[in-house]
């Protein structure tokens, strides 16, 4: 088999419509905030007795640092990972832009049910990516010299709008490992120039990253020799490994069966 084709084209979309389903969770996060870079960060340290020694790099999704997110990356730290999280949208995630009530935690929301229709989506999808794209390098570096030592190994997990800042640690030596969940914002390329381990847990139905997208990705990544795996679930839509409702026992599942992926990856990549 040859060489695949890269043509710079997106093979995951930008975020739409899909990004902004899903459910908000109720629990409490039990990490601090710290400054990092100029960026408002999330930093939840494992306890003492779990600690491996490891860091997990936390890219959100357009909801940025919320309860869903926070909570998850106490998880990583429960499996032993110091886990940090950057808000690189700056203090304006989605969800600013009408929040849902208090007494919506736990329920099923559409973000397209409660937003403002006179909202200009796209284009404060533009604005954060370009703040994120500059804000993630020196915040990476910035993260390694405060917490890092010379052995330290690390590894980013990036979710939906998160998902290229993974592929671009890995295409720089700069992580062990990395996972992206329900990915948005990658083109062929970024598949292409990975050099390290990539875990991809997606959904089989998923607008964003549709089966004919996925395959192409497969197929670079097969291509070039890359090490990667994919965990692919039916019956559930984009945003399931942050979003999914929790109530509802196959939900569940897939959720809590993505985030046990994504570390049994770390677990073995990172431990070599």
């Amino acid at each position: 088999m040859g060489e695949a084709q890269v043509t710079g084209q997106y093979l995951a979309k930008l975020p739409g419509d899909c990004c902004t389903k899903g459910c908000i969770h109720k629990g409490n996060p039990r990490g601090a905030y710290e400054t990092i870079a100029g960026v408002e960060t999330y930093v939840v340290h494992p306890p003492p007795e779990r600690a491996n020694g490891r860091i997990v790099l936390y890219f959100a999704d357009i909801f940025g640092l919320y309860t869903n997110g926070l909570l998850v990356m106490d998880s990583f730290a429960d499996a032993g990972y110091l886990a940090l999280g950057l808000d690189y949208f700056d203090g304006d995630p989605i969800w600013k832009h009408q929040p849902p009530s208090e007494d919506s935690k736990g329920q099923s929301y559409d973000f397209r049910d409660w937003i403002d229709p006179s909202f200009d989506f796209h284009g404060w999808v533009n604005k954060h990516i370009a703040f994120a794209d500059d804000a993630v390098p020196r915040w990476t570096a910035a993260v390694k010299q405060r917490y890092g030592q010379a052995d330290t190994k690390y590894a980013c997990v990036g979710y939906c709008f998160g998902a290229p800042y993974v592929c671009d640690l890995l295409a720089r030596d700069d992580v062990s490992a990395g996972a992206i969940a329900h990915p948005a914002s990658l083109k062929d390329s970024h598949f292409a120039n990975i050099k390290r381990p990539l875990f991809l847990s997606c959904a089989q139905v998923d607008y964003t990253f549709s089966q004919e997208s996925r395959r192409k990705a497969l197929d670079i990544l097969h291509s070039g020799k890359k090490t990667w795996e994919l965990q692919l679930f039916t019956d559930v839509e984009h945003g399931f490994a942050l979003r999914s409702d929790l109530d509802d026992p196959y939900q569940r599942y897939v959720k809590d069966a993505s985030f046990r992926g994504v570390v049994h990856w770390f677990d073995v990549w990172l431990s070599q």
